[in-house]
């Protein structure tokens, strides 16, 4: 892994545009959220509305919708990533077990 990937409770963050990744793209499961809108917070602009998604990352799996395991909406950047990292943290333990 680079030195300069932003990680988050031990687990990758890339950011392409206004998506966000947070995970390993080898294990189960990822989550991928996406900012819907933002506002302006001291001068700077910061995420509002996020859209927070768990995928699976099985490749043999085509439909998008079979992927999405589960969905929300979260206000701000913040409650996003403890959402994200709640689900895959749950997702690929229960996953470790099988």
């Amino acid at each position: 892994m680079a030195k300069d990937v932003l990680m988050y409770k031990g687990k990758p963050l890339v950011r392409s545009g206004n998506t966000i990744y947070y995970g390993y793209m080898d294990e189960p499961y990822v989550a991928i959220m996406q900012i819907a809108s933002t506002r302006e917070l001291k001068g700077q602009e910061v995420a509002d509305k996020v859209n927070v998604q768990l995928f699976r990352t099985d490749p043999t799996i085509i439909k998008l919708k079979d992927k999405i395991v589960k969905k929300a909406e979260c206000k701000g950047l913040y409650s996003a990533l403890e959402v994200g990292s709640i689900w895959l943290e749950r997702f690929l333990k229960a996953a470790a077990e099988e």
